[in-house]
């Protein structure tokens, strides 16, 4: 067994000292206290760098993914550029998200936060991208639904139902088999349909169920030097394959909403397309993993504000398509237009994840509401 987590008391501003945390909440929904924006407030939690670092790089490579989709129809680096990301960096996501959330159950506290730190959220910003839609999209017609997530709000819905089922896999025997069984079956049913897209859903549970599973020696391993010089031609061959793969592959395999026949091919595609992306989704997120820093580094503490930087950054990202500021500006599509979106991208959601911007918004993101709630033990 691990010993329990414990800071360096010499050095607490020192990240790197700070073992792998046994229990800590899912990554994507903020802390309640504001103190712990602060590099002493959040090693004095228990914190772990690694894991700050991890979800500060994924969704930075989030933005830039979603910057690259109106401009990467006419280069083919950036459409493969864009498979090899798409390939690991919500999986990567889902998986931190499944190992934070081993210990949850249905204590009242707990379930009083998924309230306030997913559904809250949900209901608000599905309701304004609705909203912006229907205004600056030119669709009146799009309804506002809190069944049919649009856009990035998906993942709120996803990672409440996921949650709401982790006591089933801390239950059954063999749960990773049985998810990958589920996600395989999602993928011949095109009758699912898009309510609470359970494709989505269905289709990256086995990353969240993985997570549940996983221990802090796992995470150690990835973190051996051995393995990430190992990671750096895996990493290149990757690269490769996605370039190769642009012009003959689907994008849409990737983001997991809909089945096979949706996509024009035979059901049995859709198990054998499950297993593959799989095996190639976790190989990529052990190298993503390899490389991210185990030290305390600049944008360490902007790990703590990522689901802020998810939700926001994409009205820019959607308003900017809306306004056909990609088809006005047509240096956007040149190589030096794309490195330019991929820049400003990162340093979109790097703002968005900082603290004060997580201090405006946090009474969307992290709202109290003892008011809705009755008073009572927590356990």
């Amino acid at each position: 067994m691990f010993p329990p987590p414990r800071t360096n008391t010499l050095s607490p501003h020192r990240y790197d000292h700070v073992p792998l945390p046994e229990q800590r909440d899912a990554p994507e929904v903020p802390q309640k206290s504001p103190e712990q924006a602060t590099p002493a407030a959040a090693a004095a939690k228990g914190r772990d760098a690694f894991f700050d670092n991890a979800k500060y790089l994924a969704i930075v490579l989030v933005a830039m993914g979603h910057s690259w989709e109106p401009v990467k129809g006419g280069s083919r680096t950036v459409e493969g550029i864009y498979l090899f990301v798409y390939t690991f960096h919500m999986p990567a996501f889902i998986i931190i998200s499944g190992y934070f959330s081993r210990n949850f159950d249905l204590r009242p506290d707990r379930l009083k936060r998924l309230i306030t730190g997913l559904v809250v959220p949900y209901v608000v910003f599905e309701t304004a991208y609705s909203l912006l839609k229907r205004t600056m999209g030119g669709d009146p017609s799009q309804p506002i639904s809190l069944i049919d997530p649009w856009y990035l709000t998906w993942f709120l819905c996803a990672l409440f139902i996921w949650r709401l089922t982790t006591p089933i896999w801390r239950l059954v025997r063999w749960p990773l088999p049985l998810a990958l069984v589920i996600a395989a079956l999602a993928t011949t049913s095109p009758g699912i349909g898009g309510a609470l897209d359970l494709q989505r859903v269905l289709q990256f549970l086995p990353f969240f169920v993985l997570g549940l599973h996983m221990r802090p020696e796992h995470f150690h391993i990835m973190r051996r030097r051995e393995l990430r010089i190992l990671s750096v031609p895996i990493l290149l061959g990757a690269i490769a394959a996605a370039y190769w793969a642009a012009p003959r592959m689907q994008p849409e395999w990737l983001y997991r909403r809909e089945s096979a026949q949706q996509l024009g091919w035979p059901w049995w595609v859709g198990p054998v397309m499950t297993a593959t992306l799989f095996a190639c989704s976790l190989l990529l997120t052990a190298c993503f993993f390899a490389w991210v820093p185990r030290r305390r580094m600049w944008f360490t503490t902007l790990g703590a504000g990522t689901l802020y930087g998810y939700l926001l950054h994409g009205f820019v990202v959607k308003i900017a398509d809306f306004q056909g500021w990609f088809d006005t500006y047509q240096w956007l599509h040149s190589p030096v237009g794309e490195v330019a979106v991929t820049f400003i991208a990162a340093a979109l959601v790097t703002a968005l994840c900082t603290s004060p911007v997580r201090r405006v918004f946090r009474f969307v993101m992290e709202p109290g509401m003892e008011w809705a709630f009755k008073a009572g033990p927590r356990g």
